[in-house]
């Protein structure tokens, strides 16, 4: 009996997370293994037609010419930014005082607090073609006759999107990043300053090897939350599906289930997309279990 005590004392927690977690994600493999649209939801039926769903993904060019290239090259410069970022303030943090250090901290974090909504309208209205402020400021300066669309080229909305999830992310990347720097011991530096190591040199050399750790858990993290934007995508103008260049993994499956009541279509998306993240997933475990077994 007091074998399973533990396994007693776990299993509501368990059965919950299960009902919440595991059951949504069984529904969605089983709709992308049928052709499962508005009739077979009105009639209740099944119509399974095995893996031709997930053929028609592998097989589309849209896959490999727009959705691919926008989700990963997006997530590699989004990470890339924001790590850049976070840990830039993050040394800035640590340069300031007892007082000042809480409060730039506090209002950094107010960016990370700010709802995606909300962050995305902001940047709707500054870039926006006829009252934004980007563009007053181009014509006022000159460089521009007329205002521009910024959101009609792919190029240039994503631009838009990397600059709002790097702004929405990075605190959380400078105070992780704070935190380790504060555990970096001062004698070491100090006695690396006495050997003549400029600063570059302390921070390279000294400073980052002790911080891999840290470095490895905030890359990580912000792989797995830039590889699935949605809403930062889907509410700028164009991104709800009505300009197909800019889509990304995630919105592709949302008009495809939604928009075209192709909801097996979308669902193999969607597991390929959750595919794709468990992998990322599996690497951070793993890099956290050899963190504790240090």
């Amino acid at each position: 009996m007091d074998r399973w005590r533990p396994w007693l004392l776990l299993a509501p927690a368990l059965i919950v997370v299960g009902g919440l977690l595991l059951w949504p994600l069984v529904r969605v493999v089983l709709f992308s293994l049928q052709d499962y649209g508005l009739r077979e939801i009105v009639s209740g039926e099944t119509n399974y037609n095995g893996f031709e769903n997930y053929a028609e993904v592998l097989g589309s060019p849209t896959l490999w010419r727009v959705v691919l290239p926008n989700t990963v090259g997006f997530a590699v410069l989004a990470v890339f930014g924001t790590v850049v970022l976070g840990t830039l303030v993050a040394l800035l943090l640590q340069s300031l005082g007892r007082f000042w250090r809480p409060v730039v901290a506090s209002a950094i974090m107010a960016a990370w607090a700010m709802p995606a909504v909300t962050g995305t309208y902001v940047w709707v209205w500054i870039f926006d073609a006829d009252r934004g402020i980007v563009n007053q400021l181009l014509i006022g300066a000159g460089l521009m006759d007329e205002p521009y669309n910024w959101f009609t080229s792919r190029w240039s909305f994503y631009a838009i999107v990397l600059l709002n999830v790097i702004h929405h992310g990075f605190p959380f990347v400078a105070v992780t990043v704070l935190a380790g720097l504060l555990g970096v011991p001062k004698e070491t530096l100090e006695a690396a300053s006495l050997d003549g190591a400029n600063a570059w040199r302390r921070f390279w050399n000294i400073t980052v090897p002790q911080l891999s750790q840290v470095f490895a858990v905030v890359i990580i993290l912000s792989t797995i939350w830039d590889f699935k934007v949605f809403s930062q995508v889907y509410l700028m103008p164009g991104g709800g599906g009505t300009n197909r260049e800019v889509l990304n993994l995630g919105v592709w499956s949302y008009v495809e289930s939604f928009g075209q009541n192709r909801y097996g279509f979308g669902s193999a998306i969607a597991v390929l997309l959750t595919v794709l993240l468990l992998i990322v997933s599996v690497v951070y475990v793993r890099r956290l279990l050899k963190e504790d077994e240090l």
